[in-house]
């Protein structure tokens, strides 16, 4: 009886007709929305189930033409520009399938640059590889006002070097 009384109060109030007050996004606030948009484009691009094809016109949609991508490695610097990435890793990734998500990020913009620290956990062949570290990314505001990737230098966690406290899941973003 109580819950029956208590719709019956709540179907006789008035309905406001007065839309919400909807705030237009600052010019911060929409760049930092379309970076997000970005970087979060580029995980889903290159995640996905072994036998699943990649959408590589789709990733070189949203970088820039010259746009490396790097991993520091214990003998030094292994990578190169996109083309090498999909040739060298999309095979890989393709046949034994991975997933890469983001667990924290932070941002910081200056004119029509942006930098970004984004720790990641990725998981592949089956569960059998697991991996988590930072990417660097940089990103450059182009004269259409999309932001592009031109660089990710990425930095794998080891026992020598975990991810810092604050890049750790849900600790930024």
């Amino acid at each position: 009886m109580t819950i029956l009384l208590s719709v019956l109060i709540a179907a006789a109030q008035p309905v406001s007709t007065t839309p919400p007050v909807i705030r237009p996004m600052t010019e911060s606030e929409l760049t930092l929305a379309n970076i997000d948009l970005t970087i979060d484009a580029v995980y889903a691009v290159i995640s996905g189930p072994a036998g699943q094809k990649r959408d590589w016109t789709k990733m070189r949609w949203m970088f820039t033409d010259d746009a490396r991508l790097y991993s520091i490695t214990s003998k030094g610097l292994k990578g190169g520009n996109l083309d090498h990435y999909i040739q060298t890793s999309g095979p890989l990734i393709e046949q034994h399938g991975f997933v890469e998500r983001e667990l924290a990020r932070r941002v910081e913009v200056y004119g029509n640059l942006a930098h970004a620290w984004s720790s990641y956990e990725g998981v592949g062949d089956g569960g059998k590889l697991k991996l988590r570290g930072i990417n660097s990314i940089q990103l450059v505001r182009q004269a259409d006002g999309r932001w592009k990737v031109f660089t990710i230098l990425w930095q794998p966690e080891n026992a020598g070097i975990p991810l810092p406290a604050d890049m750790n899941e849900g600790s930024a973003k």
